[in-house]
């Protein structure tokens, strides 16, 4: 049976980010280069596409390339931007089809322009869909985001549009990439490790966070199922005591 069925579809997490890491590793082991890790990758990233759809998830994020991954091997930086070329446009049908909205986040001013054009016909081809928002984390750091951010708010100030003082949590949160969606409940990391790597800072400040061995091209819908089983466990308490939830959901 899957873990699907044991599923509770009232506590399905509104928006999950995932740290897709392990490609790479998964290649090696294998005795393959990396960047056929990545191309099995692209297989997961399907699945798990798919396990949203089923499930209702309206959110999902998945950071597919950093800032930092500008320094690796240009050849395997080449081989991720034709993948992606390749992976967005083979899928463009099925996002429409599956009322799929697609999103980036990040800097696209490094990445190739017909990997962009590919990206921006795609964005455009669905963005009447109402169903899954995928968002794709491109050339994306948390820190240069928040950098961004402050440059933005300052010219702002400048501007007098508002007083430094006027400048809340809230404010500050509209100024950055992902102003328009709602914080991640639940943040899945594969591969092994055990940090966040300069993925939404900001936005993971109350996220549920999840960690498994399992090397991303080996991360199925089953996997997928156990993290969000593993959040449906947890209680989020936002800084309170669970004496106070428990009274908060007596008087609702």
């Amino acid at each position: 049976m899957s873990l699907k069925n044991v599923i509770n579809k009232d506590n399905i997490p509104c928006h999950i980010a995932i740290i897709m890491d392990g490609n790479g590793r998964w290649a090696i082991k294998r005795g393959n280069s990396r960047i056929l890790g990545h191309k099995a990758g692209a297989i997961s990233v399907r699945k798990v596409v798919e396990a949203s759809l089923e499930i209702g998830v309206k959110y999902l994020t998945l950071y597919t390339f950093s800032t930092e991954n500008w320094e690796r091997p240009k050849i395997e930086i080449t081989a991720i931007m034709a993948l992606l070329e390749a992976t967005i446009n083979s899928e463009i049908e099925d996002l429409k089809k599956n009322n799929v909205k697609l999103l980036t986040i990040g800097d696209s001013a490094p990445l190739p322009i017909n990997v962009m054009e590919k990206i921006n016909y795609a964005i455009n081809a669905t963005s009447e869909n109402t169903g899954l928002t995928l968002i794709l984390a491109l050339s994306y750091g948390a820190k240069q985001d928040i950098a961004n951010a402050m440059r933005l708010i300052g010219k702002d100030v400048e501007k007098g549009i508002f007083s430094i003082s006027n400048i809340s949590i809230d404010t500050f949160g509209k100024y950055l990439s992902t102003a328009n969606l709602p914080d991640p409940e639940l943040l899945i990391r594969t591969g092994g490790e055990y940090r966040i790597s300069n993925f939404l800072l900001w936005e993971i400040a109350y996220s549920e966070l999840y960690f498994t061995e399992t090397l991303w091209p080996d991360f199925d819908k089953e996997d997928f199922y156990k993290a969000i089983l593993n959040y449906q466990k947890r209680e989020r308490r936002y800084g309170k005591t669970s004496n106070q939830l428990t009274k908060m959901k007596n008087i609702i």
